[in-house]
Protein backbone atom coordinates (compact mmCIF):
# COMPACT_ATOMS: atom_id res chain seq x y z
CA UNK A 1 0.00 0.00 0.00
CA UNK A 2 1.35 3.44 -0.98
CA UNK A 3 1.41 5.89 1.95
CA UNK A 4 -0.77 8.97 1.51
CA UNK A 5 0.51 12.17 -0.06
CA UNK A 6 3.75 10.78 -1.50
CA UNK A 7 5.02 12.32 -4.73
CA UNK A 8 6.47 10.63 -7.78
CA UNK A 9 10.28 10.75 -7.86
CA UNK A 10 11.14 12.36 -11.20
CA UNK A 11 14.83 11.49 -10.86
CA UNK A 12 13.90 7.98 -12.03
CA UNK A 13 13.05 9.19 -15.52
CA UNK A 14 15.12 8.37 -18.60
CA UNK A 15 15.21 11.31 -21.01
CA UNK A 16 16.32 10.76 -24.59
CA UNK A 17 17.65 13.16 -27.26
CA UNK A 18 15.26 14.37 -29.94
CA UNK A 19 17.52 12.80 -32.55
CA UNK A 20 16.26 9.38 -31.42
CA UNK A 21 12.59 10.30 -31.93
CA UNK A 22 10.62 9.48 -35.05
CA UNK A 23 8.87 12.73 -35.98
CA UNK A 24 5.42 12.88 -37.54
CA UNK A 25 5.87 16.37 -39.01
CA UNK A 26 8.78 18.25 -40.58
CA UNK A 27 9.25 21.59 -42.30
CA UNK A 28 8.22 19.82 -45.50
CA UNK A 29 4.68 19.87 -44.08
CA UNK A 30 4.65 23.67 -43.75
CA UNK A 31 2.45 25.06 -46.50
CA UNK A 32 3.69 27.72 -48.92
CA UNK A 33 1.63 30.90 -49.07
CA UNK A 34 -0.73 31.06 -52.01
CA UNK A 35 -4.22 32.35 -52.58
CA UNK A 36 -7.06 29.96 -51.81
CA UNK A 37 -9.75 30.67 -54.39
CA UNK A 38 -12.67 31.06 -54.57
CA UNK A 39 -13.02 32.76 -51.20
CA UNK A 40 -16.14 32.07 -49.19
CA UNK A 41 -18.34 35.14 -48.80
CA UNK A 42 -18.11 34.83 -45.01
CA UNK A 43 -14.36 35.36 -45.07
CA UNK A 44 -14.68 38.41 -47.33
CA UNK A 45 -17.05 39.97 -44.79
CA UNK A 46 -14.76 39.09 -41.89
CA UNK A 47 -11.66 40.39 -43.66
CA UNK A 48 -13.36 43.72 -44.35
CA UNK A 49 -14.44 44.08 -40.74
CA UNK A 50 -11.03 43.11 -39.37
CA UNK A 51 -9.28 45.60 -41.62
CA UNK A 52 -11.69 48.29 -40.47
CA UNK A 53 -10.90 47.31 -36.88
CA UNK A 54 -7.21 47.63 -37.63
CA UNK A 55 -7.75 51.09 -39.14
CA UNK A 56 -9.53 52.14 -35.94
CA UNK A 57 -6.78 50.76 -33.71
CA UNK A 58 -9.03 48.07 -32.22
CA UNK A 59 -7.68 44.69 -31.13
CA UNK A 60 -7.77 41.71 -33.45
CA UNK A 61 -7.00 38.54 -31.52
CA UNK A 62 -6.26 35.08 -32.91
CA UNK A 63 -6.65 32.13 -30.53
CA UNK A 64 -5.67 28.61 -31.53
CA UNK A 65 -5.32 25.00 -30.57
CA UNK A 66 -2.05 23.17 -31.18
CA UNK A 67 -3.37 21.40 -34.27
CA UNK A 68 -3.27 24.72 -36.11
CA UNK A 69 0.52 24.50 -36.08
CA UNK A 70 0.36 20.83 -37.03
CA UNK A 71 -1.67 21.78 -40.11
CA UNK A 72 1.27 23.73 -41.53
CA UNK A 73 -0.31 27.20 -41.80
CA UNK A 74 2.42 29.09 -39.94
CA UNK A 75 3.41 31.23 -42.91
CA UNK A 76 -0.14 32.54 -43.33
CA UNK A 77 -0.38 33.55 -39.66
CA UNK A 78 3.09 35.10 -39.66
CA UNK A 79 2.22 37.15 -42.75
CA UNK A 80 -0.93 38.47 -41.05
CA UNK A 81 1.27 39.44 -38.09
CA UNK A 82 3.73 41.15 -40.42
CA UNK A 83 0.92 43.06 -42.10
CA UNK A 84 -0.16 44.35 -38.69
CA UNK A 85 -3.62 42.81 -38.82
CA UNK A 86 -3.24 40.63 -35.71
CA UNK A 87 -2.54 42.37 -32.41
CA UNK A 88 -2.40 39.27 -30.18
CA UNK A 89 -2.02 35.53 -30.68
CA UNK A 90 -3.04 33.13 -27.91
CA UNK A 91 -2.14 29.44 -27.82
CA UNK A 92 -1.99 26.56 -25.37
CA UNK A 93 1.10 24.85 -24.01
CA UNK A 94 1.14 22.20 -26.74
CA UNK A 95 1.21 24.94 -29.36
CA UNK A 96 4.25 26.47 -27.67
CA UNK A 97 6.00 23.08 -27.70
CA UNK A 98 5.32 22.49 -31.40
CA UNK A 99 6.54 26.00 -32.23
CA UNK A 100 9.73 25.52 -30.19
CA UNK A 101 10.54 22.12 -31.69
CA UNK A 102 9.78 23.20 -35.25
CA UNK A 103 12.04 26.25 -34.79
CA UNK A 104 14.86 24.23 -33.27
CA UNK A 105 15.05 21.07 -35.38
CA UNK A 106 12.54 21.58 -38.18
CA UNK A 107 10.33 18.75 -36.92
CA UNK A 108 7.77 18.02 -34.22
CA UNK A 109 5.17 15.55 -32.88
CA UNK A 110 5.48 11.89 -32.08
CA UNK A 111 3.19 8.89 -32.33
CA UNK A 112 1.56 8.51 -28.92
CA UNK A 113 0.84 4.82 -29.48
CA UNK A 114 4.51 4.16 -30.21
CA UNK A 115 6.07 5.99 -27.29
CA UNK A 116 3.48 5.67 -24.53
CA UNK A 117 3.90 1.89 -24.45
CA UNK A 118 7.44 2.13 -23.04
CA UNK A 119 6.95 5.43 -21.21
CA UNK A 120 9.17 7.55 -23.44
CA UNK A 121 6.30 9.73 -24.67
CA UNK A 122 7.22 13.39 -24.29
CA UNK A 123 10.55 12.90 -22.54
CA UNK A 124 12.97 14.47 -25.01
CA UNK A 125 16.04 16.30 -23.82
CA UNK A 126 16.02 19.40 -26.02
CA UNK A 127 12.31 20.03 -25.48
CA UNK A 128 12.88 19.96 -21.73
CA UNK A 129 14.97 23.10 -22.04
CA UNK A 130 11.74 25.07 -22.23
CA UNK A 131 11.35 24.41 -18.50
CA UNK A 132 14.57 26.34 -17.85
CA UNK A 133 13.25 29.22 -19.96
CA UNK A 134 10.04 29.21 -17.93
CA UNK A 135 11.89 29.42 -14.60
CA UNK A 136 13.90 32.39 -15.88
CA UNK A 137 10.75 34.04 -17.23
CA UNK A 138 9.03 33.79 -13.86
CA UNK A 139 12.01 35.33 -12.07
CA UNK A 140 12.13 38.20 -14.54
CA UNK A 141 8.31 38.60 -14.52
CA UNK A 142 8.09 37.91 -18.24
CA UNK A 143 5.27 36.25 -20.08
CA UNK A 144 5.68 32.64 -21.18
CA UNK A 145 5.25 33.40 -24.87
CA UNK A 146 7.61 36.36 -24.74
CA UNK A 147 10.34 34.34 -23.02
CA UNK A 148 10.26 31.41 -25.45
CA UNK A 149 9.98 33.73 -28.46
CA UNK A 150 12.97 35.70 -27.21
CA UNK A 151 15.15 32.57 -27.05
CA UNK A 152 14.04 31.44 -30.51
CA UNK A 153 14.88 34.81 -32.02
CA UNK A 154 17.99 35.85 -30.11
CA UNK A 155 19.62 32.43 -30.32
CA UNK A 156 18.74 32.36 -34.01
CA UNK A 157 17.11 28.94 -34.10
CA UNK A 158 17.63 27.37 -37.56
CA UNK A 159 13.93 27.37 -38.48
CA UNK A 160 12.83 30.52 -36.67
CA UNK A 161 11.26 31.81 -39.91
CA UNK A 162 8.24 29.57 -39.21
CA UNK A 163 8.00 30.45 -35.51
CA UNK A 164 4.90 32.38 -34.44
CA UNK A 165 6.41 32.92 -30.98
CA UNK A 166 9.61 34.25 -32.49
CA UNK A 167 7.82 36.52 -34.94
CA UNK A 168 5.58 37.92 -32.23
CA UNK A 169 8.64 38.73 -30.12
CA UNK A 170 10.35 40.38 -33.09
CA UNK A 171 7.27 42.44 -34.00
CA UNK A 172 6.50 43.38 -30.40
CA UNK A 173 3.02 41.85 -30.24
CA UNK A 174 1.97 39.52 -27.43
CA UNK A 175 1.86 35.81 -28.18
CA UNK A 176 0.32 34.51 -24.99
CA UNK A 177 0.55 30.91 -23.77
CA UNK A 178 -2.17 29.55 -21.51
CA UNK A 179 -1.24 26.32 -19.73
CA UNK A 180 -2.95 23.83 -17.45
CA UNK A 181 -0.61 21.94 -15.15
CA UNK A 182 -0.32 18.30 -16.19
CA UNK A 183 -1.56 18.94 -19.74
CA UNK A 184 1.81 19.13 -21.50
CA UNK A 185 4.86 16.90 -21.90
CA UNK A 186 7.01 19.59 -20.27
CA UNK A 187 5.36 18.81 -16.95
CA UNK A 188 6.83 15.31 -16.94
CA UNK A 189 10.43 16.52 -16.60
CA UNK A 190 12.50 16.68 -13.38
CA UNK A 191 13.30 20.34 -14.15
CA UNK A 192 9.65 21.42 -14.39
CA UNK A 193 8.66 24.11 -11.88
CA UNK A 194 4.88 24.31 -11.62
CA UNK A 195 4.97 27.62 -9.77
CA UNK A 196 7.11 29.17 -12.52
CA UNK A 197 4.66 27.98 -15.17
CA UNK A 198 1.82 29.48 -13.19
CA UNK A 199 3.57 32.82 -12.82
CA UNK A 200 4.67 33.15 -16.45
CA UNK A 201 1.37 31.96 -17.90
CA UNK A 202 -0.60 34.22 -15.57
CA UNK A 203 1.45 37.16 -16.84
CA UNK A 204 0.33 36.13 -20.31
CA UNK A 205 -3.28 35.95 -19.17
CA UNK A 206 -3.09 39.53 -17.90
CA UNK A 207 -1.50 40.62 -21.17
CA UNK A 208 -4.28 38.90 -23.06
CA UNK A 209 -6.85 40.69 -20.92
CA UNK A 210 -5.09 44.00 -21.60
CA UNK A 211 -5.55 43.39 -25.34
CA UNK A 212 -9.26 42.82 -24.80
CA UNK A 213 -9.54 46.25 -23.18
CA UNK A 214 -9.28 47.55 -26.75
CA UNK A 215 -11.74 45.04 -28.23
CA UNK A 216 -14.59 47.47 -28.98
CA UNK A 217 -14.83 47.53 -32.77
CA UNK A 218 -12.37 44.65 -33.07
CA UNK A 219 -12.52 40.88 -33.25
CA UNK A 220 -11.60 37.57 -31.61
CA UNK A 221 -10.97 34.47 -33.72
CA UNK A 222 -10.76 30.91 -32.44
CA UNK A 223 -9.23 28.20 -34.58
CA UNK A 224 -9.68 24.72 -33.17
CA UNK A 225 -9.59 25.32 -29.42
CA UNK A 226 -12.61 23.77 -27.70
CA UNK A 227 -11.57 24.54 -24.11
CA UNK A 228 -8.64 26.96 -23.72
CA UNK A 229 -9.83 29.69 -26.08
CA UNK A 230 -13.46 30.05 -24.97
CA UNK A 231 -12.59 29.78 -21.28
CA UNK A 232 -9.64 32.20 -21.28
CA UNK A 233 -11.55 34.62 -23.52
CA UNK A 234 -14.65 34.58 -21.31
CA UNK A 235 -12.78 35.28 -18.06
CA UNK A 236 -10.68 38.04 -19.60
CA UNK A 237 -13.76 39.60 -21.19
CA UNK A 238 -15.53 39.63 -17.83
CA UNK A 239 -12.56 41.49 -16.32
CA UNK A 240 -12.35 44.16 -18.99
CA UNK A 241 -16.12 44.69 -19.11
CA UNK A 242 -16.15 45.09 -15.33
CA UNK A 243 -13.48 47.78 -15.51
CA UNK A 244 -15.11 49.49 -18.51
CA UNK A 245 -18.52 49.63 -16.84
CA UNK A 246 -17.07 51.53 -13.88
CA UNK A 247 -15.80 54.14 -16.36
CA UNK A 248 -19.17 54.44 -18.08
CA UNK A 249 -17.96 52.53 -21.15
CA UNK A 250 -18.99 49.33 -22.93
CA UNK A 251 -17.15 46.57 -24.74
CA UNK A 252 -19.88 44.99 -26.83
CA UNK A 253 -19.49 45.86 -30.51
CA UNK A 254 -17.03 43.36 -31.96
CA UNK A 255 -17.01 40.18 -34.00
CA UNK A 256 -16.14 36.63 -33.10
CA UNK A 257 -15.14 33.88 -35.49
CA UNK A 258 -14.90 30.18 -34.68
CA UNK A 259 -13.38 27.75 -37.16
CA UNK A 260 -13.53 24.04 -36.34
CA UNK A 261 -14.32 20.62 -37.76
CA UNK A 262 -17.55 20.24 -35.84
CA UNK A 263 -20.77 20.55 -37.80
CA UNK A 264 -23.14 23.18 -36.39
CA UNK A 265 -26.70 23.90 -37.58
CA UNK A 266 -27.35 26.86 -39.86
CA UNK A 267 -29.05 28.67 -36.97
CA UNK A 268 -25.93 28.49 -34.80
CA UNK A 269 -26.84 31.85 -33.30
CA UNK A 270 -29.41 30.00 -31.22
CA UNK A 271 -28.06 28.27 -28.10
CA UNK A 272 -28.59 24.49 -27.89
CA UNK A 273 -30.56 23.13 -24.95
CA UNK A 274 -28.65 21.88 -21.87
CA UNK A 275 -29.80 18.32 -22.50
CA UNK A 276 -28.12 18.26 -25.91
CA UNK A 277 -24.44 17.18 -26.17
CA UNK A 278 -23.64 20.23 -28.32
CA UNK A 279 -24.45 22.46 -25.35
CA UNK A 280 -21.06 21.49 -23.97
CA UNK A 281 -19.13 22.58 -27.04
CA UNK A 282 -17.88 25.76 -25.41
CA UNK A 283 -16.96 27.77 -28.52
CA UNK A 284 -20.59 27.67 -29.65
CA UNK A 285 -22.43 29.04 -26.65
CA UNK A 286 -19.56 31.18 -25.33
CA UNK A 287 -18.02 32.75 -28.41
CA UNK A 288 -20.84 32.62 -30.94
CA UNK A 289 -23.76 33.58 -28.69
CA UNK A 290 -23.42 34.71 -25.09
CA UNK A 291 -20.56 37.18 -25.28
CA UNK A 292 -21.76 39.03 -28.42
CA UNK A 293 -25.49 39.22 -27.65
CA UNK A 294 -25.62 43.01 -27.20
CA UNK A 295 -24.07 44.63 -30.27
CA UNK A 296 -21.69 42.00 -31.63
CA UNK A 297 -21.74 39.62 -34.55
CA UNK A 298 -20.43 36.06 -34.81
CA UNK A 299 -19.44 33.68 -37.58
CA UNK A 300 -18.80 29.94 -37.72
CA UNK A 301 -16.83 28.21 -40.47
CA UNK A 302 -16.58 24.45 -40.59
CA UNK A 303 -13.38 23.14 -42.10
CA UNK A 304 -9.79 22.11 -41.52
CA UNK A 305 -7.27 24.76 -40.52
CA UNK A 306 -5.39 24.14 -43.75
CA UNK A 307 -8.54 25.39 -45.50
CA UNK A 308 -9.92 28.13 -43.26
CA UNK A 309 -6.73 30.02 -42.43
CA UNK A 310 -5.61 30.29 -46.08
CA UNK A 311 -9.16 31.43 -46.90
CA UNK A 312 -8.98 34.16 -44.25
CA UNK A 313 -5.53 35.24 -45.46
CA UNK A 314 -6.69 35.31 -49.09
CA UNK A 315 -9.72 37.40 -48.16
CA UNK A 316 -7.45 39.90 -46.41
CA UNK A 317 -5.13 40.07 -49.43
CA UNK A 318 -8.05 40.63 -51.79
CA UNK A 319 -9.38 43.41 -49.56
CA UNK A 320 -5.95 45.05 -49.55
CA UNK A 321 -5.76 44.79 -53.31
CA UNK A 322 -9.18 46.44 -53.56
CA UNK A 323 -7.99 49.28 -51.38
CA UNK A 324 -9.78 48.05 -48.27
CA UNK A 325 -13.30 48.48 -49.66
CA UNK A 326 -15.80 47.74 -46.91
CA UNK A 327 -18.32 44.93 -47.18
CA UNK A 328 -21.24 45.53 -44.87
CA UNK A 329 -23.30 42.43 -45.52
CA UNK A 330 -23.96 39.29 -43.51
CA UNK A 331 -23.72 35.82 -44.97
Amino acid sequence: MIPKFQEFDRSQLEILPLASRRHDLTVANILPIKKSLPVRKMFRIIASRLMAANDQGASVVMMMGAHVLRSGVQRYIIDLIEKGLITCVAMNGAGMIHDFEFSLIGATTEKVATYISDGHFGLWEETGRVNEIVVKAAKEKKGLGEAVGCVIEEERFPYRDISILGRGYRKGIPVTVHVGIGYDILHEFPNCDGAAFGAASYTDFLRFARCLENLEGGGVMNFGSSVMAPEVYMKALAMVRNAARQKGKKISKFLTLVCDLKRLPRNYHKEPSPDHPDYYFRPWKTMLIRTIEDDGISFYAQGSHSETIPQLWTAVILEMERGGAKIDKRE
